[in-house]
């Protein structure tokens, strides 16, 4: 058993059951994605009956989209925590530049870690029908995209017409190759071609926005 359910089973214990379903689902899905998540294997990692877990979850489908929604919360960490360290004294063209680079090489790199999560939140895109009490959740990664893009627009490296949709062709792009690397020709390549790869992707992407 993972120190992750582990911990999530410890809050079981002290009345938080739909935390430790979720964070079962999680590992569950980690390394095949929403294929192995199944109500009853849920409810039996977590050692409860079935019937306790549908007190959370309406059904099948909207404990895969909670599970989903939190592997997307994970993506949106993986590409802040590279949005942090663009350096903060950098000025506004290189730090917007930055941003851009940042999101695009932490969404990449997510998909390639966590194969069987980032194959999840992109099983759908659709909200859980219940998303409990309000947390402090990340942006989702399609505002964070929105907002370097902005940066890059108020820095004046991005003009206003090439801003209109711009966030479209970024994400085919990212996005692509990210599938591309998981489950498409890609796939099984060596990190160092996957860095050198990913970091073309991300050169060529900003150039052809600001040309």
């Amino acid at each position: 058993m993972t120190s992750e359910v582990v911990k999530a089973m410890t809050r079981y214990h002290h009345g938080d059951l739909r935390a430790a379903l979720i964070a079962a689902g999680m590992q569950m899905a980690r390394h095949d994605g929403g294929s192995a998540l199944g109500m009853r294997e849920l409810a039996r990692a977590v050692g409860v009956s079935p019937n306790a877990a549908y007190r959370h979850f309406a059904n099948l489908h909207a404990m895969v989209l909670t599970v989903a929604q939190e592997a997307q919360h994970r993506l949106s960490g993986a590409i802040l925590d590279r949005m942090d360290a663009v350096p903060a004294d950098t000025d506004p063209a290189g730090r917007a530049l930055g941003y851009l680079r940042a999101f695009s090489l932490g969404y990449i790199h997510f998909a390639l870690s966590e194969p069987g999560w980032f194959a999840l939140t992109c099983e759908s895109q659709e909200a859980p029908p219940d998303t409990g009490p309000p947390t402090d959740n990340p942006p989702t990664p399609h505002q964070l995209l929105l907002d370097a893009l902005d940066a890059m627009l108020e820095a004046g490296v991005l003009g206003a017409e090439r801003r209109i949709d711009a966030e479209w062709s970024c994400w085919a792009t990212i996005h692509g190759f990210a599938i591309m690397a998981t489950s498409g020709p890609l796939q099984g390549m060596d990190s160092t071609t996957a860095d050198r790869l990913a970091s073309r992707v991300t050169d060529t992407l900003t150039r052809g926005l600001r040309s």
